[in-house]
């Protein structure tokens, strides 16, 4: 009950601010909302997209799933949540950039990692598959490493894949050849509160203030 009291109170705050003292903002996107912004980021509740970088609502449309994956683009199965949100921010709200942010100590790449549980899991390991490749490089090139620098490394080798996957969507391919649609992927590091952005030039993680 607790909880749910301090989220009520803070609907009123949100309701202060945004309703009571100045509704332009809200009053402008009644027709449809604004963000030119795709975020597909992690359901942990430690690394909310709009709270991490300070926006207002209609700046980002977010998408948040276990372990901030995108999955191939495929015809089979019936249902398609994240491919289907993709489709509507890329061509319904034309965005400009999706950004994939992972993050540290992330669940869903401990759970691709350790595989242990795969026969107790309706759900969770058949979606973190999208992300084998990750956790098959880091054993190859890492292989030597702390298990903790290997996760850490699986961590941020899985948004590569996720970007790769996007360009399996056509329409994003077709506007990535174009430029009109910018990819990027970010690290957020809860332990040190540092972002990094990936640099395809140096194939690295750089500290975002670095790069604009």
């Amino acid at each position: 009950m607790a909880n749910t009291i301090k989220l009520l109170e803070g609907f009123q705050r949100f309701k202060q601010q945004y309703f009571g003292n100045d509704g332009r903002l809200y009053a402008s996107m009644k027709n449809g909302q604004p963000a030119k912004i795709l975020m597909v980021a992690c359901c942990d509740s430690r690394v909310d997209p709009a709270i991490l970088t300070d926006c207002d609502p209609g700046d980002l449309f977010t998408v948040r799933n276990v372990a901030n994956l995108v999955p191939p683009c495929e015809d089979g199965g019936h249902y398609h949540g994240t491919s289907a949100a993709l489709e509507f921010a890329v061509e319904g709200l034309q965005v400009e950039s999706i950004i994939v942010m992972g993050h540290a100590n992330c669940g869903g790449i401990r759970a691709l990692w350790q595989g242990s549980d795969q026969n107790h899991s309706q759900f969770i390991h058949r979606w973190m598959s999208i992300a084998q490749s990750a956790k098959d490089w880091v054993k190859q090139h890492h292989a030597e490493d702390p298990e903790a620098a290997q996760l850490r490394a699986c961590e941020m080798r899985s948004i590569l894949v996720s970007l790769d996957n996007l360009l399996s969507f056509e329409a994003i391919r077709q506007r990535v050849e174009a430029g009109t649609l910018r990819l990027h992927g970010w690290y957020f590091d809860l332990a040190a509160g540092e972002l990094l952005c990936f640099n395809p030039k140096s194939g690295l993680f750089e500290s975002s203030q670095f790069q604009g």
